[in-house]
């Protein structure tokens, strides 16, 4: 087994599949990255829920809103421990942003805030 040492690497990965699970509509790989609890607001209703309420809101999201495409326009990060990620998410007619904001820790992401707003 080849373990990598590098969290810089890991959290690039996290990005990256974060950004995959959501491309492809996926709740159940995207709340994997979430934390225990999870803010979310969506076009303005916000709610703080745990992780599975969370993945159940997403998927709700998901199929009322089906994907075509998702891209990450920028990441950065606030101190050591916070990153965000700003991208665009696709579907028929209809374009929204998402923000999301994650915890370093462990060598990984975690979810702890997304805000999805129409454009």
């Amino acid at each position: 087994m080849i373990l990598c040492g590098s969290s810089a690497w890991a959290q690039r990965q996290d990005a990256e599949e974060i950004a995959i699970s959501i491309k492809a509509g996926s709740s159940k790989d995207l709340a994997v990255y979430f934390d225990r609890n999870v803010e979310l607001s969506i076009n303005g209703n916000e709610g703080d829920y745990s992780k599975n309420q969370a993945e159940l809101v997403i998927r709700d999201f998901f199929k009322k809103f089906p994907p075509s495409d998702f891209d990450i326009v920028h990441k950065g990060s606030s101190g050591s421990q916070i990153e965000y990620f700003i991208g665009t998410y696709d579907t028929t007619g209809t374009k929204f942003r998402i923000l999301i904001k994650c915890k370093k820790e462990g060598g990984g992401s975690s979810i702890y805030s997304m805000d999805i707003t129409k454009e």
